[in-house]
């Protein structure tokens, strides 16, 4: 199985990009995280409607065919640390590669919202877009390491 996290934006500040590597570099063979980072549509003189169908178009096409669809948003569903290490496992268990959808500055577009087979927050915060790609990758780690029996998680 692999997690491929498809966020909009290309360019994010040198630390996110260190402490996201840090992260992805620790996932096993098994369950490998990769990154798809997707350009972001230009904001001049287009409606946020037509921003977001771009950049959902750039998404799609980096989204593993046949893959676990989990959308990131703030109306998603709220899990423990606990409780993403049994989607850990079920996931696992359901055999497809997950990939975790992060829009731009707008969000994500209304029909990609559809296609989820999931949707999950990660926090009841607003977190800058460099931040939740470190923040997901750190707590699909421990998520991993919890249901592995490692101690990186405590409880």
């Amino acid at each position: 199985m692999r997690l491929v996290l498809a966020a909009v934006g290309q360019r994010q500040p040198a630390w996110a990009d260190v402490a996201y590597e840090d992260f992805a570099k620790r996932f096993p063979a098994d369950a490998k995280l990769e990154l798809r980072a997707v350009k972001a549509e230009p904001r001049g003189g287009k409606s946020t409607e037509q921003l977001m169908a771009a950049e959902a178009s750039r998404l799609e096409a980096a989204c593993p065919k046949g893959a676990r669809r989990v959308i990131l948003d703030e109306r998603g569903t709220r899990l423990t640390t606990a409780e993403l290490a049994r989607r850990f496992e079920f996931w696992l268990g359901d055999g497809r590669d997950v990939v975790f959808f992060v829009g731009g500055p707008d969000g994500l577009d209304p029909a990609l919202k559809a296609t989820a087979d999931e949707t999950l927050r990660l926090s009841d915060l607003t977190l800058p877009h460099a931040f939740v790609r470190v923040f997901l990758a750190e707590a699909l780690y421990r998520a991993w390491s919890l249901r592995n029996g490692h101690p990186y998680h405590r409880e």
